[in-house]
């Protein structure tokens, strides 16, 4: 069952297991598996968080108010359903018609790509695609990719700057963009330093 996380600068995260979530996060966060773990979450926030939550979703309509707890879950909840299909393994890949087999286990995916294609997708259409052969020279993966095959890769702060992208985007992008174009990307933290990202070789 996919967990969904969610840290104090409101990113939600869907990761297969609590192990996991907690490797992959070097921020506090509360965690949920169903829209009313997320509402008994929501009830205890302030209604500015809700609305920020709501507003930091991709391709939303912004708003200045919610109504409540249990209707802002049930909104988020409805919009997040697809981060848990980002990654399949295999096996289910190959039953949809020979999609891309997945690279490694299934991972967790973020909620941070604008990407037109995706947000006019029916759920479950997202892995489909094929992965692009090389990306387009000067375009974001590109310019990140250069960034990431550098000896000792780059920090998140320095993406951060470089791409004009909020921390939650970067995250995201190396979850779900970075994957599908078939790049292994190793995240690390040394002690008393950044998070850092660089290409597997």
């Amino acid at each position: 069952m996919t967990i969904f996380t969610i840290d104090e600068q409101n990113n939600i995260t869907a990761v297969a297991s609590q192990q996991e979530a907690a490797a992959a996060s070097t921020t506090p966060f509360d965690s949920f598996r169903s829209q009313k773990e997320l509402a008994d979450l929501m009830a205890g926030w302030p209604a500015e968080r809700l609305v920020a939550i709501w507003n930091s979703l991709p391709g939303v309509t912004q708003v200045k108010s919610c109504q409540g707890p249990k209707a802002a879950a049930a909104r988020v909840w409805k919009r997040i359903q697809g981060l848990g299909e980002l990654e399949k393994p295999k096996t289910e890949r190959k039953a949809n018609g020979g999609a891309r087999a997945a690279q490694g286990a299934p991972a967790k995916g973020k909620l941070a790509s604008k990407s037109a294609a995706a947000k006019h997708a029916p759920k479950g259409k997202k892995a489909a695609q094929a992965p692009a052969s090389a990306p387009r020279e000067g375009n974001k993966t590109t310019q990140v990719v250069a960034m990431l095959q550098r000896k000792n890769g780059a920090t998140l702060a320095e993406i951060v700057e470089k791409m004009g992208w909020q921390k939650h985007t970067v995250r995201g992008f190396m979850a779900g963009a970075m994957k599908k174009a078939g790049y292994q990307v190793e995240s690390f933290k040394p002690e008393g330093g950044e998070r850092t990202y660089r290409i597997n070789k």
